[in-house]
């Protein structure tokens, strides 16, 4: 199984529970080529390393409430299938979270 495609972040037990859709909902993002992008609260980020295995390790730039930042992370599909992973800012907090694959309704 792999991680590409949009996740929806369920879970960051670090956090008050409404601060990961304090701006948009919560979610990472693992683009076919190896890019992808996540946000939650007010932190948004454009990932660069993705892979198309089940665990992967990625670095990041990106902002949090409009100051640059950067780090690295990683995730790992669970029996469950859900993602498990972790954002790492450079010199700073890192934030656990648990998703799952993001789901759209196409009803009219």
């Amino acid at each position: 199984m792999s991680v590409r495609g949009k996740w929806r972040i369920v879970e960051m037990p670090d956090y008050v529970e409404d601060y990961p859709d304090m701006m948009e909902p919560a979610y990472i993002l693992f683009a076919p080529d190896g890019s992808g992008e996540f946000a939650f609260g007010c932190v948004t980020g454009q990932i660069y390393g993705g892979g198309e295995t089940d665990a992967v390790a990625f670095e990041w730039t990106g902002n949090d409430e409009m100051d640059e930042v950067e780090g690295d992370g990683w995730v790992e599909i669970q029996p469950d299938g859900s993602l498990k992973g972790q954002i790492c800012r450079d010199g700073g907090d890192e934030a656990n979270f648990i998703a799952r694959r993001w789901t759209s309704s196409t009803a009219c």
